[in-house]
């Protein structure tokens, strides 16, 4: 036997019940059945008592007393059960068997000191026990260890795959670990992190001593995962920064000088400093940057891109900066010509509305090198459009590209350029110790000076006139207000005549004041125009579904009133918030929510009106909607670990990570006889074959 062994060849099994295995559970192999982990344990070593017993008890339970009052007692259309009273020296509870013969009745020792093992029900706070195990053996009743209890089904037990087929399946394969098992961490790494051997991990996972073996093998294993998921990584990196060049930009020029020391509108915040710092490090050197920039809504990200593709100019390159959407990369476009008002150097805007005149002058002052910085969406992707010698492309919310759009960037010049990629979504940490690790990671971690926190609160349909009136004492005092209508493709129609209705309401309320309504079945051109007329100061309230989530740049604006809030996802809800506080007024944000609330939802409004922090925001999001949906469809398939959690194993996770890169930095190609057990099994298991899509 191998761990590569069908498991039609393994005793008990066979080819047909081999063949109803792998369809069911797709397990078929040897390897595959070690790590068929169980998913709990029984504890027999343990006699609870029932004056003890709470309804939290959800797991089996071993009690010790007698069985007296066996009857019969119909129920239902003729049908009946056998019922009978355990009792112990603190009280009482129901046995019971829906299914049972004559024989068992008869069989049932009354007045007997039994052991009895199953699942606790309660009903109406009295508890019983449906169909429990019985032994009277004490010896076999205290076995001392922790039983698994293997995935099953209905449809697995009536073919006998059971979890007794699992218990004698698996009990037969560890019988034969030490043939079948190599050690795969050098023993360094197994005594730094206090690990326990591979052999005995899969032994004590399946058939633990104790709690505290299991736990032993449980950490072994969950390491294991995550340092093996890290190398792959760091492998990535590590081949990155020593193959892919990229062009040196040595100097700070005229253009970089010129804008930080005469038009900066603002000095840059500390965290902006150091950013752009580890950037100019990066762009130094003959090898290709690769950089995730990681900033809350609001904290200068588009600054330091700035800045980053003024040095690529004064080193004689062009920069491209995508957004994922035509409204982001509108904003973007305005934010940058503003900023560039009084320089020549030379921007345009390239979406999929730019009009065919206009992308024929775009495509000629590429090709001449007279346009210095492109900003555009997936058209910028496109082959015909040709740059001289792009050397930096920014990637914003780069969650929302796929692999190979983002690989095509590279095909825009002979050197690939320089990647930057950017998110105003704040990544966990975890997250990004795991999906992210195999980029240099920065952080602005700071709002620029002058920035007030903005206060959310909670109201509910009452308090609705109270909001109102707030609004309007807000706008007397110069400032501007926003109102964000949910709009979920399945209801659209609804959603639409919610927003046109309450659109009327607003326009009576607030009577006098002008109201612009943005909605997404508007042209890209009555978007701009609405946009334009609210940024301008023109319109006081703006009504608008979530396409003003990114886009609008309005530092006047002050409050945010977000209708049936409920119906919005914790990180759209932050980058909605993200809208107001732009300026140097205190702003506010409001969430109006219906008076019955899920759980889920109260935990999401409340996290809200306690942080303004992005990442602290990021990790319950994560804990409500688990790392699959963070990471998003481009992610989809990665997060499969068997045993690592990404909610809970953040330390494991860190460690991991930290022996990886130390282990590659001192041996680099695993080439020390101490790391040719690793080697093996990483050649064999992962090389080559690993999904972790390639970031950038």
């Amino acid at each position: 036997m191998t761990l590569e062994t069908s498991i039609e060849f393994i005793k008990g099994i066979g080819p047909e019940r081999a063949k109803f295995i792998k369809s069911v559970l797709g397990l078929q192999t040897v390897a595959d059945l070690l790590t068929f982990y169980p998913l709990r344990y029984m504890d027999k070593s343990k006699i609870h008592k029932i004056g003890e017993l709470t309804e939290e008890l959800t797991a089996e339970i071993q009690l010790k007393g007698k069985i007296t009052d066996i009857q019969e007692i119909g129920y239902g259309k003729g049908q009946k059960r056998l019922s009978a009273k355990f009792r112990d020296d603190t009280g009482s509870l129901e046995l019971v068997w829906f299914r049972y013969s004559k024989w068992m009745k008869e069989q049932l020792p009354p007045n007997q000191e039994l052991f009895i093992f199953g699942k606790i029900n309660v009903f109406n706070g009295i508890f019983s026990m449906p169909h429990p195990e019985i032994e009277a053996d004490e010896k076999k009743a205290l076995s001392g260890s922790l039983l698994p209890i293997y995935p099953g089904s209905e449809k697995l037990a009536k073919r006998g795959v059971n979890n007794k087929f699992f218990q004698s399946v698996l009990g037969d394969i560890v019988k034969n670990l030490p043939v079948l098992i190599n050690e795969n961490l050098p023993q360094e790494l197994i005594k730094k992190y206090r690990l326990i051997s591979r052999i005995h991990a899969f032994y004590h996972i399946h058939f633990p001593k104790d709690l505290d073996h299991y736990e032993h093998a449980n950490q072994r294993l969950k390491f294991e995962e995550a340092f093996f998921f890290q190398l792959g990584y760091a492998f990535k990196k590590q081949h990155h920064k020593s193959s892919v060049l990229g062009n040196p930009f040595p100097k700070i020029g005229r253009n970089f000088k010129n804008f930080y020391e005469e038009v900066l509108p603002f000095e840059l915040t500390n965290a902006q400093k150091k950013v752009l710092k580890e950037i100019r490090t990066d762009l130094k050197k003959p090898i290709q940057m690769n950089r995730l920039l990681q900033g809350d809504v609001g904290s200068g990200k588009t600054m330091v891109a700035l800045l980053s593709m003024l040095i690529a100019l004064d080193n004689g390159f062009q920069s491209c900066m995508m957004a994922p959407t035509e409204i982001l990369a509108q904003q973007h476009f305005n934010s940058l010509t503003e900023l560039l008002d009084t320089s020549s150097v030379k921007v345009r805007l390239l979406t999929g509305s730019t009009k065919t005149a206009e992308r024929k002058i775009i495509h000629e002052e590429l090709l001449s090198g007279e346009l210095s910085i492109l900003v555009g969406t997936h058209a910028v992707l496109e082959d015909i459009v040709k740059f001289k010698n792009l050397g930096l492309a920014i990637i914003d919310e780069q969650h929302r590209f796929g692999v190979a759009q983002r690989a095509r960037l590279w095909a825009k010049n002979k050197i690939p350029p320089h990647i930057l990629v950017m998110t105003a979504t704040p990544i966990p940490r975890t997250l990004a110790m795991s999906f992210y690790s195999d980029l240099d990671v920065s952080v602005i971690d700071e709002l620029p000076l002058g920035r007030k926190p903005i206060i959310t609160a909670h109201r509910r349909e009452k308090d609705r006139l109270t909001v109102f009136r707030f609004a309007k004492d807000e706008i007397e005092k110069g400032r501007q207000i926003y109102f964000v209508y949910p709009l979920i493709e399945e209801s659209e129609t609804l959603d639409y005549k919610n927003l046109l209705e309450n659109f009327d309401h607003i326009v009576e309320f607030f009577e006098g004041k002008n109201v612009t309504m943005l909605h997404g079945r508007m042209k890209p051109a009555e978007k701009d125009a609405a946009m334009q007329h609210f940024a301008s100061g023109k319109s006081e309230i703006m009504v608008a579904t979530t396409v003003i989530e990114v886009g609008v740049n309005v530092p006047n604006a002050s409050v945010m009133i977000i209708e049936s809030a409920e119906r919005f996802g914790l990180s759209q809800l932050h980058q909605l918030r993200g809208r107001v506080g732009r300026g140097a007024e205190q702003s506010f944000c409001i969430l109006m929510t219906s008076d019955k609330l899920s759980k889920e939802s109260r935990t999401r409004i409340k996290t809200m009106t306690e942080t303004n922090d992005g990442f602290k925001i990021s990790e319950v999001d994560m804990q409500l909607r688990g790392p699959g949906d963070i990471l998003g469809t481009q992610q989809s398939g990665v997060v499969d670990f068997k045993k690592l959690s990404l909610l809970t194993d953040g330390k494991i996770i860190k460690a991991a990570k930290t022996a990886a890169d130390i282990l590659l930095k001192d041996d680099p190609h695993l080439q020390k006889p101490e790391n040719a057990g690793l080697k093996n099994y990483y050649v064999k298991q992962y090389h080559g074959k690993n999904k972790w899509g390639q970031i950038s």
